[in-house]
């Protein structure tokens, strides 16, 4: 924040106060000294007082909140109307409306009623209007224009108000005490400062005295806005930055699944790949197995068949040594029954000769 100097202020006549005649005994703690009838402000108090005020304005234009100034005198109207507007503040260098503070709402109103007449005009609806009709409208919005254009973006509340003549501004000094609203003002030596929350005490009457507080006042506003631009651009790159991190902590995780799954899907492969390999090598065992084990099974299915296979050759061979045994055996049955048959035969014949002979020789006798 830029510092005032001693003989800046000394140059701009900033220690000239009003006539002895004319002073307020509450601002007797800021006059330094009488001469030729007229207050002389101290310089050095004036210097703290105007930082102090700076940095707190500074504070509330960081913090986004909107500053009034007000200055309806004539010598200080343009100079603050022509510099508050390079910092986009609120300003009344017009009749100060009562209870524009007080009865904001009402003040509002009359704000959008200025509004409601620039989109009749916008929208076409101006020109059906009759001529007289136009020009009442055209006078009335001239007339808010006037009074109320420079607080049209005032949507609510001021946060502080800054007053160039304390004794002048009373009524708005008065407002802004009732609502609790901090007052920044420049205190003449005519002036009461015990309502003034940030009182400058300097010559509120020559018009490069207001320049100097004004600039000074208005370039702490200035700085504390810039820094709230940058705070929010580092807010914005912090949010940047922090997305793109989430966002690149998130691609990271989405990677990580995404191996996590590929290494899964990989191991499930090698886990077929192996069972199937596993699979092949017992099918490969098995069968050489077999190969093995086929003689050795022929071998003893051979043994353990052979009995049965005897037993089945022999029982199969039985009928045909039967037949043949049969028939060798039947010449000589017959040969043998023959025999038998022909010995008692021959034991019969003798037999029958000797009967034959004994007949014989019965008969004989």
């Amino acid at each position: 924040m830029p510092k005032t100097s001693f003989k800046e202020l000394l140059d701009a006549g900033v220690h000239f106060g009003h006539l002895k005649r004319k002073w307020n005994p509450a601002m007797a703690p800021y006059i330094f000294m009488e001469k030729n009838g007229i207050h002389i402000i101290d310089l050095h108090k004036t210097e703290t007082r105007l930082e102090e005020a700076a940095a707190a304005m500074k504070q509330i234009a960081k913090s986004g909140r909107k500053i009034l100034f007000v200055a309806t005198k004539k010598q200080a109207k343009d100079i603050v109307a022509e510099k508050v507007q390079t910092v986009n503040m609120p300003y009344v260098t017009e009749r100060w409306p009562g209870g524009m503070l007080t009865n904001f709402p009402t003040i509002r109103k009359a704000v959008k009623k200025m509004s409601a007449i620039d989109k009749m005009s916008a929208d076409g609806t101006f020109d059906t209007l009759s001529k007289r009709e136009r020009l009442q409208i055209t006078r009335q919005r001239a007339k808010l224009e006037k009074n109320l254009g420079s607080i049209a973006d005032l949507t609510r509340l001021p946060a502080a108000m800054f007053v160039v003549d304390v004794h002048k501004e009373y009524i708005a000094v008065r407002e802004a005490n009732r609502l609790n609203i901090p007052v920044f003002a420049m205190v003449d030596t005519n002036s009461d400062p015990r309502n003034i929350d940030f009182p400058i005490p300097a010559n509120d009457d020559a018009s490069k005295s207001i320049s100097l507080i004004i600039d000074f006042v208005v370039d702490a506003v200035a700085e504390g806005l810039n820094e709230r631009k940058m705070e929010k651009e580092k807010e914005v790159s912090d949010s940047k930055a922090k997305a793109e991190k989430k966002s690149a902590k998130k691609a990271e995780k989405v990677e990580l699944k995404a191996e996590k799954k590929a290494e899964k899907a990989e191991e499930k492969e090698e886990k077929k790949e192996e069972a199937k390999d596993s699979k092949k090598a017992e099918k490969k065992e098995g069968e050489e197995k077999k190969a093995k084990d086929e003689p050795v099974k022929a071998a003893e299915t051979t043994k353990a068949e052979e009995p049965a296979k005897a037993e089945e050759t022999a029982k199969a061979e039985e009928p045909a040594k039967a037949e043949e045994t049969a028939k060798v055996e039947e010449p000589k049955k017959a040969q043998e029954t023959a025999k038998a048959e022909e010995t008692p035969k021959a034991e019969e014949t003798p037999k029958a000769e000797e009967a034959a002979e004994a007949e014989e020789s019965k008969a004989e006798n």
